[in-house]
Order: C-alpha cells, then sequence, then structure tokens
C-alpha cells in the first residue's frame, strides 16, 4: 500500500470525524445565543455522538457489500448538506435535529478505516490502522482548534459553514485518489443486518467494544465540560483558549503509528491496559490540580494519549478478524464506541451540574473502572496473553 494512499486516507479521516466535534468548544456560545441552560446546551453533542452510532450501525456495514468508494464519496456529500442545516439553525431543538443528523452522515471515516486495514500488508495493518486512527485523532483536536479560535470572532455558524465548504472539496478530492473496491459480500439489506447478531456474539469485538466505550466515554465527558471550567475561576478563558486545548492534545496522537507498532510486535491486551491506565492518570491529575494550568495541559496530553492507545489498541485487535467482517466488525464496534461517548458527554454535564469538576472526575474515572475490570476479567476468562 503506497504511503500517499494512506496519508489521503488519514487526511480524508480526520476532516470527516472533525465535523462531531465542532460543537464543543462552542457550546458556552450557543446557550447563550439560544438563552439556553447547560444541561440543554449538552444535548447537541449528545445527540451528535448518538447520530454517530445510529449512522454506523445503519450505513457503516454496507461497506462490506458495496463499492467503498462511492459510499464514502457519498457520505461526505450529505455531511456537507447536514452541515449546512446546521448552520441556518433558527432555534436550539432545529440545532439539535442538524446535530444527529451530521453525526448520522459524518461515518465515512469508518469506512475508510477497514478500507485501509484491507488494503495493508498483513505484517503492517497495525502500523497502516495507526496512521489513518492518528489522522483521524488529529482531526478531533484541531477541530476543537479551529472552531474554538473561529467562535470567539466570529458567529458560531461560519464553523458549520466552513465544514460544509471542506466536505464538498473532500468528496471530489476522494473520488479521484481512492481505489475501487470490490465487495467482498453479495447480500440484500436485511440479510447484511441481520448478519450482524452473529458477528456480535465474537468475544474479542465485545471485550473491545465495552472497554473502548468505557474510554471514550470518559473522553467525552471531559471535553464536553472543559469550556465551562474555563470560563470560571482562575481560567476566566473563551472559547479560543477552550480550543486551543486540542493542540496539546496532538502530542499524545502523535503517538498513534508508534502504538500500532507495539501492538503488532507484542499483544494488543498489553497496550490496551497501558491506554485505560494512562487516562486514569489523566483524571487523577485532573481532580487533584486542574485548577493549575500546567497540571491541565500535562493532563490533556495523558488524556488523550491513552485513549488513542486503547483505540488503536482495540481496532488492530477485532481486524485480525477475517477480513470479511471488516467493516461490519468496525460498525458494532465504533457504534458502541459512540454510545459511550455519549453516556460521558450525558454524564459529563450532570455531574458539572451538580458536582462541578469533581463531579466530571469521579465519574470519569468510574467509567475507565468498569472498562479495566472487563478487560481483566475477559482475559481471566479466555485465558488470553498477559504479556
Amino acid at each position: 500500500m503506497h504511503n500517499f494512499l494512506v496519508w489521503i486516507m488519514a487526511i480524508a479521516s480526520g476532516a470527516t470525524v472533525a465535523n462531531l466535534y465542532y460543537n464543543q468548544p462552542l457550546l458556552a456560545v450557543i446557550a447563550q445565543h439560544f438563552r439556553a441552560s447547560t444541561h440543554e446546551v449538552s444535548l447537541i453533542p449528545t445527540l451528535t455522538q448518538i447520530g454517530y452510532a445510529t449512522g454506523i450501525l445503519l450505513i457503516v456495514p454496507l461497506g462490506d457489500c458495496t463499492e467503498r468508494r462511492r459510499l464514502i464519496v457519498v457520505m461526505t456529500v450529505c455531511t456537507a448538506i447536514a452541515l449546512a442545516l446546521a448552520a441556518v439553525s433558527p432555534s436550539l431543538p432545529w440545532l439539535a435535529t442538524a446535530s444527529f443528523a451530521i453525526g448520522m452522515m459524518a461515518i465515512a471515516a469508518q469506512i475508510i478505516v477497514p478500507f485501509a486495514a484491507q488494503l495493508a500488508a498483513p505484517a503492517a495493518r497495525g502500523k497502516v490502522v495507526g496512521m489513518v486512527m492518528s489522522g483521524l485523532f488529529i482531526g478531533i483536536l484541531l477541530a476543537r482548534t479551529i472552531s474554538g479560535y473561529l467562535g470567539a470572532f466570529l458567529p458560531w455558524q461560519t464553523v458549520y459553514w466552513l465544514g460544509s465548504g471542506l466536505m464538498l472539496v473532500l468528496a471530489i478530492v476522494l473520488l479521484q485518489t481512492l481505489p475501487k473496491s470490490q465487495p467482498t459480500l453479495q447480500l440484500s439489506y436485511l440479510r447484511l443486518m441481520a448478519s450482524l447478531w452473529p458477528i456480535a456474539k465474537q468475544p474479542a469485538l465485545q471485550m473491545a467494544s465495552i472497554v473502548g466505550a468505557m474510554s471514550f466515554g470518559a473522553f467525552s465527558a471531559f471535553w464536553t465540560t472543559l469550556v465551562f471550567l474555563l470560563k470560571q475561576p482562575p481560567y476566566h478563558y473563551g472559547s479560543e483558549v477552550a480550543g486551543l486545548f486540542g493542540l496539546v492534545g496532538i502530542v499524545g496522537a502523535l503517538a498513534a503509528p508508534q502504538v500500532g507498532k507495539i501492538t503488532d510486535r507484542r499483544s494488543p491486551f498489553f497496550t490496551m491496559r497501558l491506554g485505560i491506565l494512562t487516562s486514569t492518570i489523566a483524571f487523577t491529575l485532573f481532580w487533584m490540580a486542574g485548577h493549575h494550568l500546567g497540571s491541565l495541559i500535562l493532563g490533556v496530553i495523558l488524556l488523550d494519549l491513552g485513549v488513542q492507545t486503547t483505540q488503536i489498541s482495540n481496532q488492530t485487535s477485532i481486524y485480525r478478524l477475517p477480513t470479511e467482517l471488516h467493516s461490519r466488525l468496525n460498525a458494532l464496534y465504533i457504534m458502541l464506541y459512540f454510545v459511550g461517548g455519549a453516556i460521558g458527554s450525558y454524564l459529563g454535564a450532570f455531574g458539572w451540574t451538580n458536582w462541578q469538576w469533581s463531579g466530571v472526575c469521579a465519574l470519569s474515572l468510574g467509567m475507565l473502572a468498569i472498562g479495566f475490570a472487563t478487560l481483566i476479567w475477559r482475559q481471566r476468562a479466555s485465558a488470553l496473553p498477559l504479556r
């Protein structure tokens, strides 16, 4: 697989998934615009993630039985339309509905990742998945930075208009550069969806899904509430500073290819445990010293590194299963991953409303504890290697 194609896939993954995260640094501005409460405006990221989980469940499995390039391009154009609808929102319910649509349409990255795994040589699969996932993760972080900066100086709708235009340009680029794929299955849509149930019984998928959902849930709780923490003493920062924390997290995201190499050499279960432990250290630091800027910055680096490490390990683990299952495996895994993210966004807002920053950290550590306990239990039950 040519490096140029890997880079195109990495950039496309980052650009498409970024659409899910433009709203997070803008939540305080949107709340002010619509005169909404913190609880009400938290529905925007929650519904975006629920929409993403829905799109992954209903659309991503088509990657196993349709031509993938065409599917990726079509979904990218649909994302552009959904972003434009968000930009013209006259009310919070309209924006919430458009946010669900953005999530449901912005699933191209989850077709690209298994496509890249299929095109890669088996010995380099972890490295290739790591590179594409690094692009995806950097897209998530840059989305917050760009959105937060623009939201401080321009109307929040500008972010959505720019995102819509970017998706139209990206659709043209992908149409010209991605290779055509040969579908691995010939199934009707109903039979395709019915085939998900036996796949969902795979122990490796079940473990990866729970661990990933809890890890991403904690991650989402942090990012959903960070903008509210930064508005309070001692910080008094606006959306542009909240967005700049995304740049800090790139340090962790850049480690993804190295994580993939370690996973290829050793066991994904080793790096799963390492990722959860790193995220746990981050939230402990947030709780104990989150009102000190240096500690907050260090915690963001550790959190992004930990979540990225867990994610690469999980996906490398499930991509060791047969190739013809990859799109459906990825659909089930990422669906549950973003259900965890939606739960985390809700719990983060709930914890903030009732107990402020301590509540956010405590609930996030609880999710990480569930993920770690699931990993250890599954390894012992299946006698999986612990090295």
